[in-house]
């Protein structure tokens, strides 16, 4: 696997791009993954972690349509790229495996 720099925020955040698709956007990022990682994030951190990943390649953005909802302002949609999602299934992969290892590794080790 190709190295890459991507931290467990980064991950999750990505992760929650891939799954809203085109409601991937900054204030309903912040609420599903409030709501997952049951703790308050701020704007901020969010908006940091998606420009990182906009600019190592991880996403693309464009801006919706003006709503009067939110008073004419456009939102900024993400999108992942196909190296985002090639990089979430080799971690993914990876995960599965050191999971699948620990009963093995503990029997090993005579932890169990």
């Amino acid at each position: 696997m190709k190295k890459t720099k991507l931290g467990e925020f980064e991950e999750f955040v990505l992760l929650t791009v891939a799954a809203l698709q085109r409601e991937a956007y900054g204030v309903e990022i912040k609420r599903e993954l409030e709501e997952r990682l049951k703790t308050k994030l701020s704007v901020g951190s969010i908006q940091s972690a998606l420009k990182r990943m906009e600019e190592k390649g991880f996403l693309i953005s464009e801006f919706g349509e003006a709503t009067m909802k939110r008073g004419g302002k456009r939102k900024r949609i993400y999108h992942t790229t196909s190296y985002a999602r090639k990089v979430l299934s080799e971690m993914r992969e990876i995960r599965a495996g050191l999971w699948e290892a620990i009963p093995k590794l503990a029997h090993e080790l005579k932890l169990i």
